[in-house]
């Protein structure tokens, strides 16, 4: 390359339009294989002998994929102004897409990049449809999904997908078909979508594409699909394959916001270490790379903290990229935590007024926070409403998760309502599919909620029983907060009477009976899973309240009463 570049400038135009597209095309080569340094300098010199669009056009991409916003807008605007003077309305409007796309992606500009779409639409208006169009078409798509209308996006959607097959485009055709995917699942129809954006992701990583940036692309809608109906296992298997593409390619940024997105996966399987790891590097890499991006790491670094119990430090991450919609959800949480179920409530109904009814899945998580809010103000009525809507998503949808939440929500209206049996049922079949989706922090929350229809169930054995299981498998995870509060459950049903004829409670019957069998304070302490010191508290007070002076004389009086 080096030779090629120091070459001796020749002096005839069309010598040096020759040498200029031999530059232009070692630039596209080295693009192609993620050579991007190496593309640039072949660009810079193209540019540098004769400024023609193609040139600044490939440099353009030779910036965008280093990171240099400012060469990358400069060149962009640049190429467009000079295929549109050379009278290459397919060339110009191409450029003016993607400064459209940019704006958002760089600079969060959605009014800009409406302009730059909006020039692009004019400068292809009468001419016979070909790529431009059909990429118009996806980024115009890309769009529409952010403002959650679906119907529009999967009109165009479908419309690149069939421009492309008919072109012979498989890029266009699979970011088409990808985007008609993510639509789809949006709506609730995730059968018909996730095989769409399986099939797209498929080709896109298997080399099938021509252009680089549609790869990480069509990945990216495949785990926006996967976050949206909570199906992990199929967003961890497309994370490690898109991982280990963009360390191939060398793509920082991308390999930054997958990661992000894998640290979700991460935090719902409990595995919280290595999500602050991805968590905290990401934000900080994404933060030099691509600004915009960073809200994908900081909103799920605001709920991992929350889920740690550091309410004050997830509100302020939440805070900080509140133009996020998960950053909503993640605000009312804290607010349910602090005690204030009626922010929690307004930031449920303010999620859901942005994702309108058509989108089930988005709905899903703002409907069950909406229920648990309305509870914690005593509104059965509208908690049953929400609920209703939530459990019809759940059936639609069919996933595990959102069985499992909707079961959950489903246990809590019941028992507000006073029905334990059904409460019973309904977190039952929520701790079993939560734990069955790999979810330990969902599991152990439907079990502490458990404990409390058992134990007025006057089940307080049981109620013991999984509000300990709660507290073990919070605290295997570092939820520290919530261990704490399992363990407070735990020792208020060990409290309660054994029934309401007996000077004993529960856990006092299960020491004696204990003691009865011969077995020393220690070996009673390792059974219970208690210290030595409780034990000794628990036996003073089997003595006083029996009015007995050993603990054999304890166990006769036990047994002739018929309390163990």
């Amino acid at each position: 390359m080096r030779a090629f570049l120091s070459a001796p400038r020749v002096i005839g135009m069309r010598e040096i339009q020759a040498a200029t597209a031999d530059r232009v095309e070692a630039g596209r080569a080295a693009l192609a294989r993620g050579a991007w340094e190496e593309a640039r300098a072949f660009f810079e010199a193209a540019v540098s002998e004769a400024e023609s669009p193609e040139a600044l056009e490939g440099l353009s991409w030779a910036a965008w994929w280093l990171n240099d916003a400012k060469v990358m807008f400069d060149t962009r605007e640049r190429a467009c102004r000079l295929y549109r003077s050379l009278g290459d309305r397919r060339g110009a409007a191409r450029m003016a897409t993607w400064l459209g796309t940019d704006h958002v992606d760089w600079r969060g500009e959605l009014a800009v990049a409406q302009g730059w779409l909006g020039r692009a639409r004019r400068l292809l208006e009468g001419l016979e449809p070909g790529s431009e169009h059909g990429w118009l078409f996806v980024h115009e798509a890309e769009k529409h999904l952010l403002a959650n209308d679906t119907a529009r996006a999967r009109e165009l959607g479908a419309r690149a997908a069939e421009l492309g097959r008919h072109l012979g485009v498989v890029d266009l055709e699979m970011m088409g078909l990808a985007t008609e995917g993510l639509a789809l699942v949006t709506e609730g129809e995730v059968a018909a979508g996730m095989s769409r954006l399986d099939e797209a992701a498929a080709a896109a990583l298997g080399g099938e594409f021509q252009e680089i940036y549609p790869t990480g692309w069509c990945c990216c809608y495949m785990l926006y699909a996967c976050e949206r109906v909570r199906d992990y296992d199929r967003a961890a298997q497309w994370c490690r394959r898109l991982e280990e593409w963009t360390e191939r390619m060398r793509i920082q940024f991308m390999h930054r916001v997958c990661r992000a997105h894998y640290a979700g996966v991460l935090i719902w399987r409990g595995t919280w270490g290595r999500a602050e790891e991805e968590l905290t590097q990401s934000a900080a890499r994404l933060a030099e790379l691509r600004p915009p991006m960073v809200a994908e790491a900081a909103v799920r670094l605001g709920e991992l903290r929350r889920r740690q119990g550091r309410l004050d430090e997830a509100a302020e991450i939440f805070e900080q990229v509140a133009e996020h919609p998960l950053a909503l959800l993640g605000l009312g949480e804290v607010c349910l935590d602090r005690g204030d179920p009626a922010g929690a409530r307004d930031r449920a109904e303010q999620y859901l007024r942005e994702a309108p009814p058509q989108t089930g899945t988005l709905r899903a998580a703002g409907l069950e926070l909406l229920v648990r809010a309305h509870l914690a103000q005593g509104d059965e009525e509208r908690a049953a409403a929400a609920l209703e809507e939530l459990d019809a998503v759940a059936r639609l949808v069919a996933t595990d998760p959102l069985r499992a939440s909707a079961s959950f929500a489903a246990g809590v209206l019941a028992a507000a309502a006073g029905d334990g049996e059904q409460a019973r049922i309904a977190l039952e079949d929520a701790t079993r599919l939560f734990h069955r989706s790999g979810a330990p922090f969902e599991a152990a929350r439907a079990r502490m909620e458990l404990a409390g229809v058992l134990a007025g169930l006057s089940r307080a054995r049981d109620a013991v029983r999984e509000a300990r299981a709660a507290a073990t498998s919070l605290r295997r995870i570092g939820a520290a907060h919530e261990a704490g509060r399992a363990d407070a459950l735990a020792l208020q049903f060990e409290e309660q009477p054994s029934s309401p004829a007996s000077p004993l409670t529960r856990r006092e019957c299960e020491v004696l009976r204990l003691v009865a069998d011969g077995k020393s304070d220690r070996a009673i302490a390792a059974a219970l899973v208690v210290s030595e010191h409780t034990v000794h508290r628990h036996v003073a007070n089997i003595l006083a309240r029996l009015g007995c002076a050993s603990r054999s004389a304890a166990v006769a009086e036990a047994l002739r009463k018929g309390l163990i």
